[in-house]
């Protein structure tokens, strides 16, 4: 018996006595403006309605755990189309900036976002992007390895006529995004899961299929696969790397993080519910 716990305890003190602590030096960045301006215009509601939040961040060091809300910016968005500008306020001290007046961003117009912080300006420019319909949403019984997943079983129809680029939002911040590459003009059925741990059973799930350019498909596939799909969402920890439309017209190499984009959004509401 004696030489059954010997061993284990003569281990524990080799690897405690070997144990040192490294300090591990990680410089600093300067901080960086993130810059989330995912407009969503929701055509099924009557009257329809629009999400057009832009929401102001400052990059931190990668041990910080707080993300610094911007509060000082002066924002703004340009209709190219007649020149006239919508201005936009800071709403709380959270960085989100919402406009002063009521505003739908119509069809086949370009409008330019203007952020100006810390006497430098960044702009960037978006056309509305149109959207499929969500035919059915179901909740299914199936799961993966775990067990533990909800099965969401989704459908829609894509437009045939163009190249198109969806983003689904199945909230808690789950994503997915989807080219019709192999699906151009026909219905599509998929199944997307959601963790059980990431919910509380009941629970009223809102799913929205927006409609995306190419560009911002690219990048928020790589955003998301950086990033991950955290609980502050992907626009939280923007990579330091990634690029989006946004340029900094005062001094480029102090480019932002982020993208400004406007999308024709869908929705559909369902209620998943625990099953035996």
């Amino acid at each position: 018996m004696k030489k059954i716990y010997l061993l284990p305890i003569l281990t524990i003190f080799f690897f405690t006595s070997c144990e040192k602590v490294i300090d591990v030096d990680v410089p600093s960045i300067e901080p960086k403006l993130i810059i989330d301006a995912s407009f969503e215009v929701l055509f099924d509601e009557n009257p329809v309605v629009a999400n057009t939040t832009v929401k102001l961040s400052l990059s931190s060091d990668y041990f910080e755990d707080e993300i610094p809300a911007v509060t000082n910016a002066t924002v703004f968005l340009t209709n190219l189309s007649d020149n006239s500008v919508i201005n936009f306020s800071a709403v709380n001290a959270d960085g989100n900036y919402e406009p002063t007046t009521s505003f739908i961003p119509e069809d086949d117009i370009e409008y330019e976002l203007t952020i100006i912080h810390d006497n430098e300006t960044y702009n960037g420019k978006a056309t509305k992007v149109k959207s499929a319909v969500i035919n059915n949403i179901e909740q299914g019984d199936k799961t993966l390895f775990s067990g533990d997943e909800i099965e969401i079983k989704t459908s829609f129809t894509d437009d045939g006529t163009k190249e198109n680029y969806y983003l689904f939002n199945f909230d808690y911040n789950n994503f997915t995004t989807i080219e019709d590459q192999f699906l151009n003009g026909s219905e599509y059925n998929f199944s997307y899961y959601i963790d059980m741990k990431e919910i509380e059973l009941p629970s009223t799930v809102v799913v929205r299929l927006s409609g995306i350019t190419k560009e911002y498909y690219t990048y928020f596939q790589i955003l998301v696969s950086q990033s991950g799909q955290n609980s502050g969402g992907p626009f939280q920890a923007v990579p330091s790397s990634l690029l989006g439309n946004m340029i900094n017209t005062t001094k480029e190499e102090n480019f932002p993080l982020g993208y400004f984009h406007i999308s024709e959004t869908d929705t559909f509401t369902i209620e998943l519910v625990e099953k035996n």
